[in-house]
């Protein structure tokens, strides 16, 4: 059995437990705040965070700007984003009354964390992250400290809460495998502290941008959910398809087309083939059209719910003023027990 077998049959337990008792479990995920949600977001991570929130699993969702620039020069907008994001956490189901909503950059016991943490791994390690790899190739720019050591502030961020579960994709269980590694090292040598936190995998469907590749906030491609049922009206009608009048499901031979079906298809509940004969001959047209009102169909209740948090700037800033403030009363009891376990208190 490969190791992608073995995780998905242990999540699959780790699913059934959860459910039975969700009270065992306290679950750190969130995002760095380049841009703003999009539809990828919600069907990829967003709807499970409101899922597992709603068992009752303790959630911890950070917002992490200092990982901005771990592969870009500037932090941008991050401020309008962080703000942006919350709105639609919120708007989404998450209930701050139950659930930590925080910055990375507010929480400085947290980050003293990363010091420790980097004395238990190798250069050798770092440099065989997945992520890390990918970034880099991606950025065009020599590797910087930041994104090398990026792992290792996942390690922390995830720690520092004592979180013990962490859903993600395929692609991101490098970093729970890290994080585990770090934390049973740190047992290891100064004594026990740390919990080894489980991947839970997630089947979240990979969602297309409207020229088929990944829906992606650099690729512009992205329908965002705070766009108003215009704009997506907008976006959509300018979206690639290609000559063919029929349409059908073929995302390697035709991505435009397969990329509108997928997305209406994800936001109906439907079959992108089945879409794909209702359509039959009525063309391109015919399929932005059902798209634009499938995905403005899916999207009201949120929008709804979204702009009228909006119309109360202080609430949200309230949101993050009251997460800031437990993070930070929790990463600073963490760094306490680690000082002691060290011998570095004085």
């Amino acid at each position: 059995m490969t190791s992608l077998e073995t995780t998905t049959e242990r999540s699959g337990r780790l699913r059934a437990d959860i459910a039975e008792d969700p009270t065992r479990y306290r679950v750190l995920t969130g995002e760095r705040p380049t841009g703003l949600l999009h539809l990828g977001h919600y069907f990829g991570t967003l709807a499970e965070r409101v899922r597992l929130h709603d068992l009752g699993v303790d959630t911890f969702i950070i917002l992490a700007d200092y990982q901005v620039i771990t592969d870009r020069h500037a932090i941008g907008q991050v401020r309008d984003n962080v703000y942006s994001a919350v709105l639609d956490y919120l708007a989404a189901g998450i209930d701050p009354q139950r659930a930590t909503i925080f910055t990375h950059s507010a929480v400085p016991a947290l980050n003293q964390l990363v010091l420790p943490f980097l004395s238990l791994v190798t250069e050798a390690e770092l440099h065989r992250n997945p992520t890390v790899k990918a970034e880099h190739a991606a950025s065009g720019r020599a590797l910087s400290g930041l994104l090398l050591t990026y792992p290792v502030h996942q390690a922390a961020d995830i720690l520092f809460c004592k979180g013990n579960l962490v859903p993600v994709g395929k692609d991101n269980l490098p970093h729970v495998e890290m994080t585990r590694v770090i934390a049973r090292r740190f047992n290891d040598r100064y004594g026990q502290v740390f919990p080894e936190p489980q991947a839970l995998l997630t089947s979240s469907p990979e969602v297309p941008g409207l020229d088929g590749r990944k829906m992606s906030k650099s690729y512009g491609n992205a329908i965002t959910l705070s766009m108003t049922a215009d704009e997506t009206a907008a976006v959509i009608r300018k979206a690639p398809t290609d000559s063919q009048r029929r349409i059908t499901f073929d995302p390697a031979g035709r991505p435009g087309v397969s990329a509108l079906l997928t997305t209406a298809a994800l936001c109906s509940g439907r079959d992108e083939h089945d879409l794909a004969d209702e359509i039959g001959d009525a063309g391109a047209g015919a399929l932005k059209k059902l798209t634009t009102t499938t995905v403005n169909d899916f999207l009201a209740p949120h929008r709804q719910r979204r702009n009228y948090l909006a119309q109360d700037a202080r609430h949200v800033a309230s949101v993050l003023r009251i997460g800031n403030q437990r993070a930070n009363e929790i990463a600073q009891q963490t760094l306490d027990e680690v000082r002691t376990a060290m011998g570095t208190t004085y």
